[in-house]
């Protein structure tokens, strides 16, 4: 099976589409080579690919005939992503949260007189 195919039949990826996008911008690698979408997988091929700023890694299990339901896919693969890629992903809600909204434009005068009077207190 093609592993854009794959990487859509144990939910991945929503659409083909998107699993074949991945693959050819590299994001997807196979025994540690990056790979073209009509890359062949087979079972005990341990895949990495990078969704989300997390780098999930996968050994394949069993090739599906077709889509299967999110419960099903444990049986097609086994998750071997370590703890500390989902940990990192949380520092980096905390700092986006720390910045300002998109779409809030510039700061407005009491913003700006708000930055001064903490950079002047920092200062002293």
């Amino acid at each position: 099976m093609r592993i854009d195919k794959y990487l859509w039949c144990v939910r991945y990826y929503k659409t083909r589409n998107m699993a074949t996008e991945a693959c050819k911008k590299g994001h997807v690698q196979i025994n540690g080579q990056k790979v073209k979408p009509s890359r062949e997988v087979y079972p005990t091929d341990k895949v990495r690919l990078r969704k989300n700023q997390i780098n999930y890694e996968l050994t394949v299990l069993d090739i599906p005939a077709n889509r299967v339901g999110a419960k099903l896919t444990d049986i097609y693969r086994q998750d071997t992503t370590p703890k500390e890629a989902f940990e990192s992903s949380e520092l980096l809600k905390y700092a986006k949260e720390h910045y300002r909204k998109k779409g809030t434009g510039r700061p407005t005068k009491k913003d700006r007189r708000d930055i001064d009077d903490y950079l002047d207190n920092e200062e002293e």
